[in-house]
């Protein structure tokens, strides 16, 4: 569904803070805005297409699937944040799908219009630098993880980064909602039935807790302390 352009709701765009107003009202006319269901694809990989949204609002999933169908999550994305600058920068295929996750509010700019951005704006084309960067230290980690750490120690190291990102207060972090088995699972490259294993022995041993529909990481300090032994940092 089309909405009605809005320079207000760029504002919460952390790529486009700072911009003075007739930038981000010029943005705003120029870009597509749409609403859409939870459930949506956003983008397809290999798709020949090279637009930048930007997340108003709702959550985001870049992922993609193996030629034998298995998922595999790169991360997800929260409101304020945007995505497919890759494609947009070398004007190449999409590298992954992209999916909502919960009724999601976007806005599309053309790649003319994104490299004109960062052209015309020097900060903006810093901060797209310095997350291509980050992006890069975050995957060079997973690779480093994936290569070699067995199932229990990646489990452990998901999990500890899933409580950075919720936040953590007085040593516990509150995952709400849960993330589902299947969903860990395709985060670190393996199947349901060993995450749940591996969640059911930190439960035991009083790392995670049930709340509801929330799982708490009970003792993040533990969590980090297993992580960094697994890791050779301890």
């Amino acid at each position: 569904m089309a909405l009605q352009r809005s320079s207000l709701a760029l504002q919460h765009i952390a790529l486009l803070e700072g911009l003075p107003p007739q930038r981000l009202d010029g943005l705003a006319q120029r870009c597509q805005w749409q609403s859409v269901a939870a459930g949506t694809p956003l983008l397809l990989r290999s798709e020949d297409k090279s637009d930048v949204f930007f997340l108003v609002s709702g959550q985001l999933r870049v992922t993609t699937y193996s030629a034998a169908g298995r998922q595999v999550t790169f991360r997800d994305l929260q409101e304020g944040e945007y995505f497919g600058d890759i494609a947009a920068i070398d004007g190449k295929p999409r590298s992954a799908d992209v999916v909502t996750l919960k009724p999601s509010v976007v806005a599309s700019l053309d790649r003319s219009g994104f490299l004109e951005l960062l052209r015309d704006e020097p900060t903006v084309a810093e901060r797209v630098m310095r997350n291509l960067a980050a992006l890069v230290r975050q995957l060079s980690d997973r690779v480093i993880d994936l290569s070699t750490l067995g199932v229990q120690n990646r489990v452990h190291a998901e999990l500890l980064r899933l409580a950075r990102v919720a936040g953590i207060v007085d040593n516990q972090a509150r995952l709400d909602p849960a993330p589902t088995h299947a969903e860990l699972a395709s985060q670190i490259s393996t199947n349901r039935e060993q995450v749940t294993r591996e969640l059911n022995a930190l439960r035991r041993d009083g790392v995670l807790a049930k709340d509801g529909k929330a799982l708490v990481v009970a003792d993040v300090q533990r969590l980090a302390s297993l992580v960094a032994e697994e890791r050779g940092f301890a």
